[in-house]
């Protein structure tokens, strides 16, 4: 039987970070189990007995998962090293929201015991494949979990793009920029540019202006089957496109951008089956005062349990009758204020 082993990858910057790393590899190497690190991270951790990889797809290849301290910057760059091999992503936030992480810095221990134990879900989670080209010529291709987005390179002038949906061409804009977003996106860039929140079992893509001079500049959402294009107008100035935030490539007037659904999803691993509104509620800290969901049904007694009528008696409470059901007391089937997140 092969040995079991787990890729750490740590955003090194953060002294918090590093202290985590360096208790999950001991807790992992206690168990039994090999762990691994990327070469350019290996001497900031600095722990022995651990396997250092060069920091490719390579260093996941046969992994069991991937272990992610950070935040969600760091778990997108940690996807890029995953989704050739598909090893499952399993972050625990150490930086703010941390809408991608399934674990928080408290839960750290018990997180190394669940992975030790193998007590976790995969979910798969869908990418988008971008082609960049120029008179039909291919000038790069790149991918991303959350979102590509083309941007003006110059703050002092409007990008003058035009959007095109399967074939046929849909508006021009002179903007900030557009995202091309997945669900899993759908609450990081292309949120914070008005889009819609999409949940991550829905299979769709998202096209989101930023800033558009346009009567028509709605946010879409479009089939996973569509292809998705954006041209820069050849006399508009030079745009930038970027992916998740972390690969880049510059684009000159008349380039094209081209999304479409990823030939190859993005694995999480999940500890908690916990339904994506309570993470919402919990990450963003909505109100949800007032909520009782649904009220229980009382259960029919049986005659024998039935308590006799008694009329023309005053409760404690004040009033007569036999006061309120059972149910309306009790309320609801739980509330959201005990809601996990992940």
């Amino acid at each position: 039987m092969s040995k079991r082993s787990v890729l750490v990858v740590a955003h090194t910057g953060r002294p918090e970070a590093v202290r985590s790393a360096q208790l999950v590899i001991e807790r992992l190497s206690a168990a039994g189990i090999c762990v691994r690190v990327l070469d350019r991270e290996a001497d900031d951790i600095g722990c022995a007995g651990v396997d250092v990889m060069p920091s490719n797809a390579a260093a996941a290849e046969d992994a069991e998962v991937v272990m992610v301290l950070g935040g969600d910057g760091t778990l997108l760059r940690a996807a890029d090293l995953t989704r050739t091999s598909g090893t499952p992503l399993l972050g625990v936030n150490l930086g703010h929201v941390g809408f991608l992480a399934e674990a928080e810095r408290e839960d750290l221990a018990a997180t190394v015991d669940r992975v030790v134990t193998r007590r976790y879900d995969v979910e798969e989670r869908m990418t988008i494949d971008v082609t960049v080209r120029r008179n039909g010529t291919v000038m790069g291709a790149t991918w991303a979990l959350n979102e590509a987005s083309i941007e003006k390179a110059e703050r002092e002038r409007m990008l003058e793009v035009v959007a095109e949906i399967d074939g046929r061409p849909l508006s021009n804009w002179g903007c900030d920029g557009v995202v091309c977003a997945t669900p899993t996106g759908s609450t990081a860039y292309a949120f914070s540019a008005g889009g819609p929140v999409v949940w991550p079992e829905v299979e769709a893509m998202l096209v989101v202006p930023i800033s558009a001079h346009s009567l028509f500049a709605r946010p879409l959402v479009v089939s996973p089957r569509s292809l998705v294009a954006v041209e820069v107008l050849a006399d508009t100035p030079r745009a930038v496109l970027w992916c998740d935030g972390q690969r880049t490539l510059d684009l000159p007037p008349g380039a094209r951008v081209e999304v479409r659904r990823g030939a190859e999803p993005v694995r999480l691993a999940r500890l908690h089956l916990t339904p994506f509104t309570d993470r919402l509620v919990t990450k963003f800290g909505l109100p949800v005062t007032g909520w009782r969901g649904r009220v229980r049904q009382p259960a029919t007694p049986s005659p024998a349990e039935e308590a006799p009528q008694v009329t023309g008696v005053e409760t404690i409470g004040g009033g007569t009758g036999a006061g309120p059901a059972a149910s309306d007391l009790a309320g609801t089937d739980g509330g959201a204020s005990g809601a996990q997140s992940g």
